[in-house]
């Protein structure tokens, strides 16, 4: 995780690594606290890491980004080095109306690396470069 979260959030997540990694598991404590932090982002984020929804995409040069499918079916593009998320709520609630942290897709990226639960795709640096500019032609 960068320092893009808040203290409270980052330390959230370090526990729920930490848990995960000692039983496998997040305790009930974990998920309330998730649930307190983020919202309403929280339950169709941990549906997304259960449906193993997440995938790491890196190139040689070590780029890397996140590719979540989300619920509606579609392919949505993450950045957690920026904590950024190409979907429509993000742009919404995230950054418009200050409402949430995050969407449900980028919480699903920290707790699927929280919980080693991502897929992983390398990819040469020319499919990654199409993958970036696929998604600023479908915004643009």
């Amino acid at each position: 995780m960068d320092s893009t979260l808040p203290a409270v959030a980052e330390e959230l997540l370090k526990e729920i690594k930490k848990a995960f990694q000692e039983t496998s598991h997040v305790p009930d404590d974990l998920l309330l606290g998730l649930k307190f932090i983020f919202g309403p982002s929280a339950v169709p984020a941990l549906d997304l890491v259960d449906q193993r929804s997440v995938t790491r995409v890196m190139s040689p040069s070590g780029r890397t980004a996140y590719q979540v499918l989300g619920s509606s079916g579609k392919l949505y593009t993450c950045y957690s080095s920026c904590h950024f998320c190409t979907c429509p709520a993000f742009g919404f609630t995230v950054l418009q109306k200050s409402e949430s942290l995050l969407c449900k897709h980028i919480l699903a990226v920290y707790l699927s690396q929280a919980m080693g639960a991502c897929q992983e795709l390398t990819v040469s640096e020319e499919q990654l470069t199409s993958i970036l500019l696929a998604e600023e032609e479908d915004e643009g």
